[in-house]
This record gives C-alpha cells, sequence and structure tokens, in this order.
C-alpha cells in the first residue's frame, strides 16, 4: 500500500526553513520500512524491476550505463551490473571519496574488481579504477529512500547524486524504487535534481515538472 503522505509545498519563508525537517521525517519513516523487508522479498522485487528496466527503450539503445552498487536492502543492482557486463554495454560505477566530500565515477570491467568501500558499498579496488566523465554516460540508474511522481527525490542527504545530477548534461536519469517508496509529494529544495523516470515492481513512472 502506498503510504499515506501529503506534504504541500508552501513557499513561504518559514515553511522552507521546515523543509530539512520534513525531508528527515520522511526519509527515517521510508528507510525503516525498506529495513524490515525480507532479502528475499528484497530480491522478488528487485527481479521485476530489472525486467521493466531492461524492457525500456532507452535502455535498450544506452551504450554506457552507470549503476549505484546496492546495499541495505536498496533495489538490489547486482544482477543487473553482472547482466549488463556480459554484454556490449559499457558499465559505470560509483567511487565516494568521503575526505573529498565527492563522488568519481570508474568503468567496470569485472563483478571481481569490487571490494568494500566507503559507507562499506562495494566500489572499485584501487588497482582497477579507470575513471569516467559523467558526460560520456547515457543513462544514470538513481539510488534514493524516497521518490514522489514528478521525479523528486531524498537520498541520504549528504549530497552525492545531487552533485552528480547537476552535472550531467546528457544523460537520462532513472530511479530505481520499491512501490512503497513513492509518496504523494515531497518537500523540494533549490539544490533538489529530479529524475526523469522511475522504476518500481509495478510501474514505469514518467516523471514531468
Amino acid at each position: 500500500m502506498k503510504p499515506s503522505f501529503c506534504l504541500v509545498l508552501i513557499y513561504d519563508n518559514v515553511y522552507y526553513n521546515r523543509y530539512p525537517f520534513m525531508k528527515e521525517h520522511l526519509r527515517r519513516k521510508i528507510k525503516n520500512i525498506r529495513l524490515q523487508i525480507s532479502e528475499k522479498e528484497v530480491l522478488r522485487k528487485s527481479h521485476e524491476i530489472k525486467k521493466k528496466l531492461f524492457s525500456l527503450r532507452e535502455f535498450k539503445r544506452a551504450s554506457s550505463i552507470l549503476f549505484y552498487v546496492s546495499y541495505n536492502n536498496e533495489v538490489c543492482t547486482h544482477d543487473m551490473i553482472r547482466e549488463c557486463l556480459s554484454s556490449e554495454k559499457s558499465i559505470v560505477v560509483p567511487l565516494i571519496s568521503r575526505k573529498n566530500k565527492k563522488m568519481f565515477l570508474s568503468k567496470l570491467n569485472s563483478w571481481d574488481e569490487l571490494e568494500p568501500g566507503e559507507y562499506s558499498i562495494l566500489q572499485p579496488c584501487r588497482e582497477y579504477v579507470s575513471e569516467v566523465s559523467v558526460n560520456d554516460v547515457d543513462i544514470i540508474i538513481v539510488p534514493g529512500i524516497v521518490f514522489d511522481e514528478k521525479g523528486h527525490r531524498i537520498g541520504h542527504g549528504l549530497g552525492y547524486y545531487d552533485r552528480l545530477l547537476s552535472d550531467s548534461k546528457n544523460a537520462l536519469h532513472i530511479g530505481l524504487a520499491f512501490e512503497f517508496q513513492i509518496v504523494d509529494r515531497i518537500p523540494v529544495e533549490k539544490h533538489d535534481v529530479a529524475v526523469d523516470k522511475i522504476v518500481t515492481e509495478k510501474r514505469v513512472i514518467h516523471c514531468s515538472p
């Protein structure tokens, strides 16, 4: 069942200052729900999402795809990445530097090139890093904790993907989410960047501003 959140966006300064609190409330609420689902359920729903994603015309045509490497009960991308590695597509994954508060991109040639990195997320071992420009990527697969149907998202609040999406001039931005992560509306701040599409286990949402 879709969570019963309906937050009215009021652009008065008083309410605008409350947006971080409202976003944090949604972040915690949905993250807690996600953490409670079983691994079996995560994999089952992720498989349905994979089928829908791989069926998209834009995905079929894309030459270079940036995948996040899932963890902590996110929509699982591991099988998606493995399957694409055996295709002719060029696969790119994030490489996070917590010290520099920046996310780099690296080409991935084999699943075996990955090791636990920042936040215990799998990322390329240092000897396999091959940096890629975001403007050489056709599709960016975007994680998130909460999405609305206009493509707005709430992540972990660290800004890595907002900065990446702001720098992305050519790529299609596709969010992956379980259906319960879709809410009616979320607070939007100036630095937030919406995705173009969202794929859940039940549907593909074509987002509009």
